[in-house]
């Protein structure tokens, strides 16, 4: 599901930057080690923002949040995109547009994983299936799991793809230009659990016990008068960003992440 809209739509939604908010998953050494080997080093962020007003979680084509969030001054003076040149920066311009994509967020279990095994994607031993090479876009494609990530080639993760935990699985699979291969699952594995369990938030239902997920998780992408302007002037598949919203706290997390090469500082 998608929409778009304007400057002129929802809500009077007040946004403000949560500085000193951390995101362990993505600064912890053994995180950073992953993310320099597959060239997202340097091109990935996580920012974290408060609003004052109620989101209607249950109101899933009601994308006056995301219209406000990319007009409010304080966003603007402070959402975290890479310039043309490779250096952070802030999104500073006038948004006119917006659009939003909601992915679905329900998976609390990385069993859902465990089909890859059932596919010919990965043996038992946990490496990775190697296949002849091929390129497909900007990606070398020589092992099936990074074949899965691309082409969706089996019906079970076609039918799932949308879902966020895949995506976020396949983003960190497929990596920047200079992306060295992993041999084996564990370290996408881990990785993904890391980030989906630090962006999202849970609650127990009073009822059945069981643990689901209250966030709320857009797919954004934002125009001014020269055309598209965040996340990026060109579009790409590993140039992303996400607005994970929790209704809660009223809290937003953006994860952020530009293709490219080279290393540079966030």
């Amino acid at each position: 599901m998608s929409a778009q809209g304007d400057e002129g739509s929802g809500p009077a939604f007040t946004f403000r930057l949560l500085s000193q908010k951390s995101f362990p998953s993505l600064e912890g050494r053994d995180t950073r080690d992953r993310l320099l080997k597959w060239s997202m080093h340097g091109r990935i962020a996580a920012q974290a923002f408060s609003f004052d007003q109620r989101f209607k979680a249950y109101q899933k084509n009601d994308f006056a949040m995301v219209v406000a969030f990319f007009n409010d001054p304080n966003v603007c003076c402070n959402l975290k995109l890479l310039s043309a040149s490779g250096q952070w920066t802030t999104l500073g311009t006038k948004v006119k547009t917006t659009e939003a994509i909601v992915v679905p967020c329900t998976q609390v279990s990385m069993t859902f994983f465990d089909r890859l095994y059932c596919e010919g994607v990965v043996r038992e031993s946990g490496y990775i299936v190697k296949c002849y090479d091929d390129y497909y876009d900007d990606f070398l494609i020589s092992d099936e799991l990074r074949k899965v990530g691309m082409e969706c080639i089996y019906t079970f993760l076609a039918s799932l793809g949308t879902f966020f935990l895949f995506c976020l699985f396949k983003h960190l699979c497929l990596g920047g230009t200079l992306c060295q291969l992993e041999e084996e699952l564990s370290p996408y594995l881990e990785t993904t659990k890391a980030i989906y369990k630090d962006l999202l938030s849970v609650q127990k239902d009073p009822e059945t016990k069981e643990i689901k997920i209250i966030s709320t998780v857009f797919k954004v992408s934002a125009h001014d008068d020269n055309g598209m302007c965040y996340p990026s002037s060109k579009s790409h598949e590993q140039t992303f960003a996400y607005l994970i919203v929790d209704p809660l706290k009223r809290h937003v997390h953006v994860l952020y992440h530009c293709f490219g090469g080279g290393l540079f500082c966030n």
